[in-house]
């Protein structure tokens, strides 16, 4: 049965896909208008004490549009943690992605900045000079991406908006580096271990934790290519030509085929990807204007353990190292031994350090490796339930002098309809930063305004471009009842560069407010409302 892959589907995907879109509208440069003197604003009793705020932010805030919203702002001196303004900073709101501050902080100080996975490969079985009559395993580790992002600094290369995001938003990109290199690289050590046949199977151990569909996207232990096929389609040179495809990962027995015609320039791009239950045969169909840019979507690999299976015995095949097994097919889990004391390890790929992996999660808003961490802290207290991770999260929490009464998590990326928390928490969480040791890199690891992430396009021209640090977050949902979209949230936390080594955290945030219509820029709107509050925080003296 072949089925539809949807695009941008309101009620589940907007709240993940929007927290790419959160600032594009800033890219204009809105937030370079002067500032007028400040004056003092009335609020509601119990709202906190704003304190004496910049009229642009007040002047957002009382917009019509926001007459049956909530608003959210705190920020702190960075120094001694003084309050400067405040607006219900003891209310729970929709984090959004905002929430992913928490689970890769825990993370990055359980596992440590500097860990690094590592990914070994086991022959079991016997040796006879180069043939190994036994099987060789491959026992993931939880590497978000298994060298497929590596580049050749040994940083893990991102780009403004991901991949991941490729069925939400137009204009996402494809980083340069082969999503396959980790593979072929054990592959190559293989056979430099002397093993130039295998008379036996290729086995993927994914025992390091089960797979918790409440997670969702759902991490597994081996992952390539965050479990995508990337389908990249490029109009032809005129109206009428097939378009051209181009995909990958190519691994057996995943097929892709393409019926897009390119029309005149000017004409609607309109692409549509299904593929059959199991995922391995895909067909993109529709149209793609002449003039229109490279189109990137995607498409899911449904059994990452046997997607992971096949692509190392065809590397092996390219390294010069011949398998009897069948390449294709179900990943033979009932062949692995019980531990691999006293097996030879032929083979290991090393990752960056996890700095790298924080710094791709929050600079691109990447869901499954946010969700990840949280299976990663449920496997260093020995579980395989993910679940099991977030006591280790409650803990790290409780450390690092976070209330955490006042945060409410389901998942590790802010996307559970039950997540909620606090701006004070949020605040708490990027005030601990400010005294440990890996103060700057955890800040330089967020998106920077104007800079980077999905921060880039945003406010080039403005004042405070490059130095505001900071997570957006958003969570959009469909009102079908007035034909129009329901903002849960747009929100962002993060520091303001106030110069002379002075960082200030802060929040801001929005809930309850909604689009004029179903049209998606409505809700560019608020998130440059959101947006030019931060930069406004920053710009005020």
């Amino acid at each position: 049965m072949r089925v539809p892959i949807r695009f941008a589907v309101l009620r589940r995907r907007m709240a993940a896909g929007c927290a790419a879109l959160l600032l594009v509208a800033l890219a204009s440069g809105t937030g370079a208008r002067a500032a007028p003197s400040p004056s003092p604003s009335p609020w509601p009793s119990g709202a906190g004490d704003p304190g004496r705020l910049d009229p642009r932010i007040t002047e957002i805030m009382r917009k019509p549009e926001y007459a049956h919203a909530q608003w959210g702002l705190l920020q702190t001196e960075g120094a001694n943690g003084r309050v400067l303004h405040s607006l219900f900073p003891g209310q729970f709101f929709i984090p959004g992605s905002a929430a992913k501050l928490f689970a890769v902080s825990g993370t990055w100080q359980t596992l440590g900045a500097d860990h690094r996975f590592v990914t070994p490969v086991y022959a079991v079985g016997a040796r006879n000079g180069a043939t190994l009559t036994g099987d060789l395993d491959l026992v993931a580790q939880g590497d978000l991406t298994l060298g497929g992002r590596t580049a050749a600094d040994g940083t893990v290369a991102y780009t403004d908006l991901d991949h991941t995001y490729a069925n939400d938003f137009p204009g996402a990109t494809l980083t340069p580096e082969n999503p396959l290199a980790g593979i072929d690289q054990l592959a190559r050590q293989v056979r430099d271990s002397g093993i130039t046949r295998v008379d036996g199977d290729v086995i993927v151990d994914n025992r390091l934790f089960a797979p918790d569909p409440v997670l969702d996207p759902t991490p597994t232990p081996l992952i390539i290519n965050d479990n995508l096929i990337d389908l990249l389609t490029t109009p032809g040179v005129r109206a009428g030509d097939n378009a051209r495809l181009d995909w990958r990962p190519k691994v057996a027995p995943y097929e892709v085929t393409s019926a897009v015609q390119t029309v005149a320039a000017g004409q609607p791009t309109n692409i549509t990807v299904t593929a059959t239950d199991d995922g391995t045969r895909i067909r993109l169909s529709g149209t793609i204007a002449a003039d229109a840019a490279p189109l990137l979507r995607t498409s899911p690999i449904t059994d990452p353990a046997a997607f992971g299976r096949t692509a190392l015995i065809e590397a092996l095949t390219r390294a010069g190292v011949t398998v009897s097994a069948v390449a294709t097919g179900a990943n033979p889990v009932a062949g692995l031994p019980r531990d691999y004391d006293g097996h030879a390890r032929v083979a290991e790929y090393t990752s960056p350090p996890y700095d790298q992996y924080a710094k791709l999660i929050l600079k691109v808003s990447h869901n499954l490796g946010t969700n990840l961490s949280i299976c990663l802290m449920a496997v260093t207290t020995g579980s395989h339930q993910c679940a099991d991770g977030f006591p280790v999260l409650a803990g790290f929490l409780d450390r690092a002098g976070v209330d955490r009464g006042q945060i409410q998590l389901m998942d590790g990326r802010g996307g559970n309809p039950a997540d909620r928390a606090t701006p004070q928490a949020l605040v708490q969480m990027l005030a601990y930063w400010q005294h440990t040791p890996d103060a700057r890199r955890f800040r330089e690891a967020l998106p920077v305004l104007g800079v980077n992430g999905l921060l880039a396009a945003n406010c080039r021209n403005c004042p405070a471009r490059g130095r505001v640090f900071a997570k957006t977050g958003a969570a959009v949902g469909g009102d079908s009842l007035n034909d129009r979209l329901a903002v849960g949230a747009i929100t962002i936390a993060g520091y303001l560069d106030k110069g002379r080594g002075r960082f200030d955290t802060f929040y801001a945030g929005v809930t309850g407010a909604s689009t004029p219509t179903a049209d998606p820029a409505g809700v560019l709107a608020i998130a440059n409302d959101v947006a030019l509050i931060g930069a406004y925080l920053q710009e005020s003296p």
